[in-house]
């Protein structure tokens, strides 16, 4: 009888430990859920700018067109980081950043980026 009394508890502990991994398992895949929200939706916010602004080198309305980057950047969800869209080209290559905000098992603020070019066809 003395042998089964040592091994009492031990089913406990093995389902806390099981419990514990599957916690933070499951706040890991949060964490990478959030990220990939975040690459997506700027990937959108640098696409729309690029082409918005590839629309702006081709038919002028006087607007800067850094400024249209950033407009349309804004506009989805993201801020403007780089532009590269020279007056008189029929190119804009731009860089947005997107706040992923803070996560479970990283502590502090984080951002992703994402680039995105567009050339108006002559």
């Amino acid at each position: 009888m003395s042998g089964r009394r040592s091994e009492r508890g031990a089913v406990s502990l093995v389902t806390a430990a099981v419990a514990g991994m599957a916690l933070v398992l499951a706040m890991g895949a949060a964490d990478v859920a959030r990220v990939l929200v975040a690459s997506a939706r700027a990937q959108t916010a640098a696409d729309s700018a690029a082409l918005a602004t590839a629309q702006e080198l081709a038919i002028p309305s006087g607007r800067d067109p850094a400024a249209v980057a950033a407009d349309y950047a804004g506009k989805n969800g993201g801020s403007l980081v780089a532009c590269r869209c020279d007056p008189g080209t029929f190119e804009a290559t731009v860089t947005v950043s997107v706040g992923v905000g803070p996560l479970v098992l990283v502590p502090g603020e984080r951002a992703v980026e994402a680039a995105a070019r567009a050339v108006v066809g002559t």
